[in-house]
């Protein structure tokens, strides 16, 4: 998936995560230290944001004192934030790919079964836990600053989650139209779409009801549905 502040300001949510990150202990291994870092960093970059999450709390979040624990790891903050963005990598492609694949038999009017490519591998994604949430509220922030191109690493991890063919063919299948708001349509989507998702997750964890009344298949044919007519709303009068 290569797509508000976030789904709901962090702020104002619950917890994405488990509790802080892994208490320190015993000098761990180079792998057990990894593995920590990106716990520390998938909560922080979810809940704090991007650009404003800190590397010294990450780091200690982890349970590590050395300062420099990331950069060891990882390289540099993109470093850190790509190796995040892989960790569901895998997942969304096979699911992403499956249903592009699907899509493309369709029709070529048929947007519909393009933006299920999108909305539907997400909504799995969030139902898989703290992580798996966290990861859309990340990738929407990134999309909403525009700071998902700016790094090589980065934009690798993103592509590879197999999201740009199925934004390739959302776009064809939409109405003739200027490529700016072409453009700035297929941007609101994807604020749109990780909002609705990221917002109905956090809603289970909290217990509220009022946002579970759709079971996940009508949530999502709900959402495919609402995202449908977004992208073939009449065009602004001029």
């Amino acid at each position: 998936m290569t797509a508000p502040s976030s789904p709901g300001t962090p702020a104002d949510g619950p917890s994405v995560g488990p509790s802080a990150g892994p208490s320190a202990g015993p000098a761990s291994s180079g792998a057990e230290t990894r593995e920590r870092l990106l716990v520390a960093a998938t909560r922080a970059f979810a809940e704090h944001g991007v650009a404003n999450a800190s590397l010294l709390d990450i780091t200690r979040q982890a349970g590590q004192r050395n300062r420099g624990a990331v950069h060891y790891h990882f390289g540099s903050r993109e470093g850190l934030l790509a190796a995040v963005l892989e960790q569901h990598a895998d997942f969304l492609a096979e699911r992403e790919h499956r249903l592009h694949q699907a899509a493309l038999e369709r029709p070529a009017d048929d947007l519909p079964a393009a933006l299920e490519a999108l909305v539907r591998p997400a909504t799995e994604l969030s139902e898989t836990g703290w992580s798996g949430r966290c990861y859309l509220v990340i990738v929407a922030d990134l999309i909403a600053d525009e700071q998902h191109d700016k790094d090589a690493d980065v934009r690798a991890a993103l592509e590879r989650t197999g999201g740009v063919p199925v934004y390739e063919l959302i776009s064809a299948r939409m109405p003739e139209m200027p490529e700016e708001v072409r453009a700035e349509r297929l941007a609101l989507l994807t604020s749109f779409v990780l909002r609705a998702i990221g917002d109905r997750a956090r809603a289970e964890e909290r217990g509220s009801t009022q946002r579970l009344g759709l079971d996940t298949e009508t949530f999502v044919r709900n959402l495919v549905s609402m995202a449908t007519g977004m992208l073939r709303a009449d065009l602004p009068r001029t």
